[in-house]
This record gives C-alpha cells, sequence and structure tokens, in this order.
C-alpha cells in the first residue's frame, strides 16, 4: 500500500493507492483544508484515522511508501512551503508512517511524472502540432500558485527538473499590460508572473481594469472572488470579468509560450494547476493559443508545438505515488 499526496496552499489531497494490473488505483482519499492545520503530520494523522475507521484492511497494512508533491522547493529532505507556513520533513514522516521509502517532490515535479499515467481521457488538445520524439516537453500549471517545470528524455522515461519559475518578473507585451505592472508597482515591490497567474490575480486584475465594480464575494471573508469572477465572466454577465478573463488567459498563454521557448520544448506543452480545466470553454477560444503562438521569429515553431490540458486536478497525487513504487522498484511506466 502506498500513500501519497497533493500538498497545496489551499487544501491537500491524501490517499492509499495499491498498485495493480500496471496502474494505480485509489483504496481510499480524502482532501484537507491546509489553513486548519498547523502542522502536516497533524494531517496525516487524521487521514489515516478516517482510513481505520473506512477499512479494517487499511488499519492492518502497512504504509510500504510514500509520496508527497508540495508547493515549493525541495531542499535535501525538506520542503518549505512557499504560499503556507509548513514545513514538510521526509525523516520525521518515514517516523510517522514506519517506512524509509518517502519520497519529497515539488508540485510541480509530481504532476511531470504523473504524465505518463494519464489516460487519453484525461488530457484535453488545444494543439495537436507535431511531437517530436525525445525532445523536450515544458509544464505550467496555475492554481493557488503558479507552477513550471521542464522534462527531458533520459533514454528510458522523461526526468523532471523543477523550477520556481512562476517567480520571475512578469513582462508586460503591451500598454494594457504596461499599465497593469504599474498599477501592481504602487508598492514598490517585485511583481511575478505568479502575482497574475493564480487564483489571487483575477482580483488585481478585476480592480486594475474597473476599481469601482465591485461583486459580492470581494468583501466577503473567507470567499474566493476568482470564483465569482471567472463564473460571471463565461456567462457574461459582467463586462469587467470578461475583460478580466480575456486579460488573465492571454497572459497565461504568453508565458506557456515563454517556457516552451526556454525549454525548446518540442515534444509539448502540458497545462495543468486547478485552474484551466474550470475555465475550459475560454482555454479552448484561441485566446490562449494566440499569446502562445506570437514570439519574435518562432510563431511557425510554435505553431508546431503540441499543447495539451490536464484535466485530472489529482494529477500530482498520481505522479507522487509513481515516484513512490519507484523507490520500492515497482513502477515501470514512461
Amino acid at each position: 500500500m502506498i500513500l501519497a499526496g497533493d500538498i497545496g496552499g489551499t487544501k491537500c489531497n491524501l490517499a492509499l493507492f495499491d498498485r495493480r494490473e500496471g496502474a494505480f488505483q485509489v483504496r481510499f482519499k480524502e482532501h484537507f483544508p491546509t489553513h486548519e492545520y498547523s502542522r502536516f503530520e497533524d494531517m496525516i494523522d487524521a487521514f489515516l484515522g478516517a482510513a481505520r475507521q473506512a477499512s479494517a484492511a487499511s488499519a492492518q497494512e502497512p504504509i510500504l511508501a510514500a509520496g508527497f508533491g508540495v508547493a515549493g522547493p525541495v531542499t535535501g529532505r525538506c520542503v518549505q512551503m512557499t504560499n503556507v507556513k509548513w514545513a514538510v520533513d521526509g525523516d520525521s514522516l518515514g517516523g510517522q508512517l514506519g517506512t524509509r521509502h518517502v519520497v519529497l517532490l515539488n508540485d510541480l515535479e509530481a504532476t511531470g511524472y504523473s504524465l505518463a499515467w494519464l489516460k487519453p481521457d484525461q488530457l484535453l488538445t488545444l494543439n495537436a502540432g507535431v511531437p517530436a520524439t525525445g525532445a523536450a516537453r515544458a509544464l505550467i500549471a496555475a492554481g493557488t500558485g503558479l507552477g513550471e517545470a521542464i522534462l527531458h528524455w533520459n533514454g528510458s522515461r522523461y526526468v523532471v527538473a523543477p523550477s520556481e519559475g512562476g517567480h520571475c518578473d512578469f513582462a508586460p507585451r503591451n500598454e494594457k499590460e504596461i499599465e497593469l505592472l504599474r498599477y501592481m508597482k504602487k508598492a514598490d515591490e517585485p511583481v511575478s508572473f505568479e502575482m497574475i497567474l493564480s487564483g489571487r490575480g483575477f482580483l488585481v486584475i478585476h480592480e486594475y481594469l474597473n476599481p469601482s465594480v465591485r461583486h459580492s464575494s470581494f468583501a466577503q471573508p473567507g470567499a474566493d472572488p476568482a470564483v465569482e469572477i471567472t463564473q460571471r465572466a463565461l456567462d457574461s454577465a459582467c463586462a469587467v470579468c470578461v475583460e478580466t478573463l480575456d486579460l488573465w488567459t492571454s497572459i497565461y498563454g504568453a508565458e506557456a509560450g515563454n517556457l516552451a521557448l526556454k525549454a525548446l520544448a518540442r515534444g509539448g506543452v502540458f497545462v495543468a494547476g486547478g485552474i484551466a480545466p474550470k475555465i475550459l470553454p475560454k482555454m479552448k477560444d484561441g485566446t490562449f493559443l494566440l499569446a502562445f503562438r506570437k514570439k519574435e521569429k518562432f510563431e511557425e515553431l510554435l505553431s508546431r508545438v503540441p499543447v495539451q490540458i490536464v484535466l485530472n486536478e489529482e494529477a500530482p497525487m498520481l505522479g507522487a505515488a509513481a515516484e513512490a513504487a519507484r523507490a520500492l522498484g515497482e513502477a515501470s511506466a514512461t
């Protein structure tokens, strides 16, 4: 039995997996709000308690290995999370779980390792392109934050190189985006792509475009304005929301194209994270791909790069399970 998790700044997904017939099958899973726990170890205890109540077999069978995709850079056997004050320690978790096989991954690294295990219906193609065998791939994921990674073929499988590219400086492309940067620079602090290409970016853009237009979630404690803004945009219920989603999607496409060029990702670009599946009509209307391709001298090259959206929002957990199984010598998908 393998324990795997996707550990994010907003929520954490945890599951027990069995490895059967060349695939990973979920035995038990739960979702937890991150902010309700002061330590990751306490959440693990709560999860295992729930698993024991749900299944006597889960209570008796040992955990052979564990893998966690965590929103933050991995340093040795520890991850200091980026958007929450948690430290996830591999050695501490190994003692808690009774296994020396604990794998810690950056969340994008975990998502990257899931790609080999995704079913065709868990991917939506924006651009079929012409994939080059063995060429580099790129992965970008907007959610609570913005994650980026590059995948390299090592002769037998794709190996993921994690990064913190989402924290690179925002690069505006036109007058509207230049003014957005000026608006965000009022605090005289660095403006990263993540500050825009994340859930919190929708409210920033909306207030930049028209601060006089307010919606109920903007001042409601605990509410997420991104949900209301994107839904009103998709329903064409608010002109400012429509413009907000359009600008956000265009910037997302532009940064995905930037990453594709930096990686020379002729093997494909994968768009993951929690936001893209929730705004699929907008992702498919051409705004994203137009910005993705519109680069000096390389529009033709980028038009041949396959672009796919990862629809399985639990992909990081699947990738973490696969790498935990690999630590036991069990995983073999390429």
